[in-house]
């Protein structure tokens, strides 16, 4: 199963850049590419503990429905979010904010997996493994913005 990391360091404090990151608006709007909005569960506001959501979005010229649920979450330190149905056989999406005495490092680790067996592990080599950090660099550049407060 492919695990990747992206890390991006946040000129805000952890409790600043942990709240932003749980913001549907915030997320969507750093979806804007791929026309991503929520369409059902927790559409607007601040995702908490248990909270789902449906996401529905434009990849590889197919539209794609993905909900999610908060699993996990401890403020300002971490939240995960996983997969209760969509595309992947396995998404586990751990958010990390840690302060260092300067801003927030703010570290995605991401496990998931596709299906289709075989012919999904070869999707995951030649395209996922580089198209879904990118995504996640994406979401997080826009996270920095917000959060720095930069308009």
């Amino acid at each position: 199963m492919p695990r990747f990391e992206v890390t991006t360091w946040v000129a805000a404090p952890p409790q600043r850049v942990f709240d932003v990151s749980l913001e549907v608006e915030v997320h969507t709007e750093s979806m804007s590419g791929t026309g991503e909005r929520a369409v059902a569960g927790t559409t607007t506001g601040s995702l908490g503990l248990g909270d789902t959501v449906t996401w529905q979005a434009r990849h590889f010229g197919l539209r794609w429905r993905m909900t999610s649920r908060v699993s996990a979450l401890d403020r300002p330190r971490f939240f995960v979010d996983e997969q209760v149905s969509g595309p992947f056989t396995h998404w586990h999406h751990a958010h990390h904010f840690e302060s260092d005495g300067h801003g927030t490092l703010m570290r995605d680790v991401v496990d998931f997996a596709a299906p289709f067996g075989p012919l999904g592990h070869v999707a995951e080599l030649l395209v996922l493994t580089r198209y879904m950090p990118g995504l996640i660099r994406i979401r997080n550049a826009h996270i920095k913005l917000v959060a720095e407060g930069v308009p």
